[in-house]
């Protein structure tokens, strides 16, 4: 496989990736592609300084790498969490949805189109829209506008319109399909903000540039917080941007002009193993005949097939039929990921694994009571795999997990599937009874 082809320059990971898309959305792409080039990979008139600009003062980037250690004394390893959930908005998101938006900007466009899952993406967009004088209109799924209420009031809050989604199982999936029929009717003035490293070339590329800088300064941070890069790294992964966003500096160091130097041993990112972690559900078992997968788990029980645009892995049926994806955590409800990291995972670089919604609950309860931080449900599936793993102590010494966002948004999910569950962790309900119930 060609340098290129590796990192996705002519839009392929290995035989991933790839622009399937209808005749009519094909000028767009072209575009996209064009100021992809120019403004990210060449800087032309110096965009990648703008943005960075604009992360730094407006997103409050660097986000801080900090020992946990309470989590370091239970597994007996050093534990470093990379704090993105301390990123305005609350999350990973606004790195890619600023990115975009003032991509967009500098392309001419005059509207913002996105779609959200858990709703972090759409608020960062809506906030992204509202910083750059931009309008968004964002489309969620009906189910996933009743999980996370608090981020569709953000949203508004900041100007954007929402639109439900009442087709299939009102996920993010469905949001996806909807918002692609908009841009393709809307493309001359229209940007699309797609919100992870899926889709058609060059989003998947784009994507994980415009959060590459959270891998280039938890590189930087760690040798200068323990000498050297990390044994490990660990991020959960749906579609995959958080994942895509630390992983990219230990695959293609430098990827990035203008990218900040570690000053670590040349060629010492081949030595840290990373870990992406899935959401395994209920059960890694499909049921054809009903169209479900009980899980969101595409790198670990996919196959090979075309998702919104791109060639990756997906579950779907022996037709090839999309099935539908299922996980506590809306934000990885997700029924494909992005290609770059299926091939990753097919290389060998990156290794996929999973754990269950009981176990990501569990997680959730653990970093809130012994680290006083309170994760996001898609996050507590990367801190689960420390619990999961049968002697953490094989992950290396130093360990460091993408905090990729904070649990605000999930409190009513915690707060109903907690009291569905017998958790050996989580704090006593009985004050909701005490007090009219849980609704």
């Amino acid at each position: 496989m060609s340098e290129q082809q590796r990192r996705g320059g002519d839009g392929k990971f290995g035989r991933y990736g790839g622009q399937y898309v209808p005749e009519a959305l094909m000028p767009a792409i072209e575009e996209l592609t064009d100021a992809y080039e120019r403004y990210v990979l060449e800087n032309e008139d110096g965009f990648m300084d703008e943005f960075r600009e604009r992360l730094r003062d407006f997103g409050g980037r660097p986000t801080p790498l900090g020992r946990a250690d309470q989590l370091s004394e239970r597994y007996g390893v050093e534990v470093y969490l990379k704090r993105e959930d301390l990123l305005h908005g609350g999350a990973h998101k606004l790195n890619n949805a600023l990115g975009q938006c003032l991509l967009a900007k500098y392309m001419g466009k005059e509207r913002i189109v996105a779609e959200t899952g858990a709703g972090q993406h759409g608020t960062a967009t809506a906030m992204a829209a509202a910083h750059l004088d931009m309008p968004c209109e964002i489309y969620m799924g009906r189910r996933d506008i009743n999980r996370q209420r608090p981020n569709v009031f953000r949203m508004r809050i900041n100007g954007a319109e929402v639109n439900p989604v009442d087709i299939g199982r009102g996920t993010l999936k469905e949001a996806i399909n909807e918002t692609m029929r908009d841009w393709a009717t809307t493309v001359e003035t229209t940007h699309y903000v797609i919100g992870s490293v899926v889709g058609p070339h060059p989003f998947p590329s784009m994507v994980r540039d415009f959060h590459r800088p959270i891998s280039a300064e938890t590189k930087r941070q760690s040798v200068e917080a323990f000498g050297q890069l990390p044994d490990a790294v660990v991020a959960c992964a749906g579609g995959g941007s958080n994942t895509m966003g630390i992983f990219s500096e230990f695959v293609d160091p430098g990827g990035l002009p203008g990218t900040d130097p570690a000053n670590n041993e040349p060629g010492a990112e081949d030595d840290v193993d990373l870990y992406a972690v899935e959401a395994g559900g209920s059960s890694l078992a499909v049921d054809e005949a009903r169209g479900v997968a009980p899980n969101s788990a595409s790198l670990s029980t996919g196959t090979e097939g075309v998702l919104h645009g791109a060639r990756t892995k997906v579950l779907q049926d022996g037709d090839g039929q999309i099935m539908e994806s299922h996980s506590v955590s809306s934000g990885l409800d997700y029924a494909g990921v992005g290609p770059e990291l299926a091939n990753l995972v097919d290389e060998g670089r990156v290794e996929a694994v999973n754990v269950d919604d009981d176990a990501a609950l569990e997680a959730f309860h653990r970093l809130s009571q012994d680290e006083g931080i309170i994760p996001a449900l898609e996050t507590a599936h990367a801190l689960a795999y420390l619990e999961e793993h049968d002697d953490p102590t094989e992950l290396g010494e130093y360990v460091v997990v993408n905090v990729s966002g904070r649990g605000d948004k999930d409190l009513e999910s915690a707060i109903e599937e907690t009291a569905k569950r017998d958790l050996p962790n989580a704090p006593e309900m009985d004050v909701f009874d005490e007090h009219g119930g849980l609704r």
